[in-house]
C-alpha cells in the first residue's frame, strides 16, 4: 500500500470512528468527592492520651474502577465510562478522617499510618458503598463507610462500627450526584466519630 492510500485508508478510519459517536470525540469528565472541613478543635471533651495511626481507607472490588458506580438493580452494577474519579475516593476519605479526627481533639496525635512508627493506636477503613442509586423512588446515592480501631500494643479491637446514608438526588447529573455523594460521606464520617465518642466515654 502507497503512503497516499495509507493516509487515505487512515482518513477513513476516522471518520468511522468519529461517525459512531455521534461525529465528535467523546473524553471523559473526571470528578472528585469535596467532603467540607471539619469545624474548629473542640476545646474539652474526652482525650486518649495517645497517638493515632490512620490506615488508607481500602475500597470493594467493583469500586476500584475507576469509573463512577450506578445501580439499575439491587443486582445490578453499572458504570459512567465517560464519568470517572479524578482521585481514588479512599485518597479523599482517609484525608478527610485524618482531619476530623484532629479535629475532634479524641487522641493527641493523629497521622497517616506509615508502617514505621509505633503508635498507641491504629484505625483502618473501608467504602463499602458509593453509588448511584436508580431504582425505586427517585434518584438517589447511597454510602456506606466502616472503620475500626485496635491497640497496637495489645492488638485488641477498641472499636468498631460502621455508617450508611442515603441521599436523594434533585437534579439528575452526574455533577449534583458527586455533591450529594460527597455530603453523604461526610455524614458517614460524623456518625464514626461520634460512635467513637461514645466509647471512649
Amino acid at each position: 500500500m502507497t503512503a497516499k492510500n495509507l493516509a487515505r485508508a487512515s482518513a477513513g478510519l476516522i471518520a468511522l470512528l468519529t461517525a459512531g459517536c455521534g461525529g465528535k470525540v467523546l473524553y471523559p469528565t473526571y470528578y472528585a468527592l469535596n467532603i467540607a472541613p471539619p469545624p474548629k478543635p473542640a476545646t474539652s471533651g474526652p482525650r486518649i492520651e495517645g497517638t493515632l495511626a490512620v490506615r488508607r481507607f481500602e475500597t470493594a472490588p467493583y469500586l476500584r474502577q475507576g469509573r463512577i458506580v450506578y445501580r439499575q438493580a439491587p443486582q445490578e452494577i453499572g458504570f459512567y465510562e465517560y464519568r470517572r474519579w479524578a482521585e481514588d475516593p479512599a485518597t479523599a476519605v482517609t484525608a478527610a478522617m485524618i482531619d476530623s479526627l484532629r479535629s475532634s481533639r479524641l487522641f493527641s496525635f493523629v497521622k497517616p499510618y506509615d508502617g514505621q512508627d509505633k503508635p498507641d493506636y491504629v484505625m483502618s477503613g473501608r467504602i463499602e458503598r458509593l453509588e448511584e442509586i436508580d431504582y425505586g423512588d427517585g434518584i438517589r446515592v447511597e454510602t456506606k463507610l466502616s472503620a475500626e480501631l485496635v491497640n497496637a500494643r495489645t492488638g485488641a479491637t477498641v472499636w468498631s462500627d460502621d455508617a450508611t446514608n442515603s441521599m436523594r438526588v434533585e437534579t439528575h447529573d452526574v455533577n449534583s450526584v458527586v455533591v450529594e455523594m460527597s455530603q453523604a460521606m461526610e455524614k458517614s464520617i460524623d456518625r464514626l466519630l461520634t460512635s467513637l465518642r461514645e466509647q471512649v466515654r
